[in-house]
């Protein structure tokens, strides 16, 4: 089977759908060190390290970024292809949203590396209504509607596959 352009060079993200018990899902509020102006919302999660697992990777990026360690981890909801420039270059990554649940409390630890503490500014607890309502930019840009239809229909029986992203 051929390999699609730039494959190798793919960086690969665990990221994690994180619910607490009133349903209300966990983002990180985060900017382009390069242009501050530029501030969205987000998944905790990050890149594997080496040859770790992709759940490992979730695990270990959620408690460096929340200090959330007390998580039910559940499947593997999304995956998805993205493209976009941060940091003064281009991000080539491919992303698998784990479904987590948790009764802990977060808070932003100021992260694990330095690209983490130039570029993120806190976290928030969102509700499906307030993701719904919001104009601010969340990525993925279908979030809102993707957890809509996770508390209400549950998960996917396989990973569903998100339209491929360039930002």
């Amino acid at each position: 089977m051929a390999r699609e352009p730039g494959v190798e060079g793919r960086r690969k993200a665990a990221r994690v759908v994180l619910l607490d018990g009133r349903d209300r899902v966990l983002l990180m509020h985060g900017f382009d060190p390069e242009d501050p102006s530029l501030t969205w919302w987000f998944t905790p999660g990050g890149g594997l390290e080496g040859d770790e697992a992709w759940e490992r990777a979730a695990r270990r990026e959620l408690a460096e970024e929340t200090g959330i360690t007390d998580i039910e981890l559940g499947p593997v909801l999304w995956q998805r292809h993205c493209s976009f420039f941060f940091d003064g270059r281009v991000w080539d990554q491919e992303e698998w949203y784990y479904l987590a649940r948790t009764d802990q409390e977060a808070a932003w630890t100021g992260g694990a590396t330095d690209l983490e503490r130039r570029s993120v500014t806190g976290l928030r607890w969102w509700t499906c209504e307030e993701l719904l309502m919001t104009r601010e930019t969340v990525y993925p840009t279908k979030l809102a509607e993707l957890v809509h239809a996770l508390l209400d229909e549950g998960p996917p029986s396989t990973p569903v596959l998100l339209e491929t992203e360039r930002a």
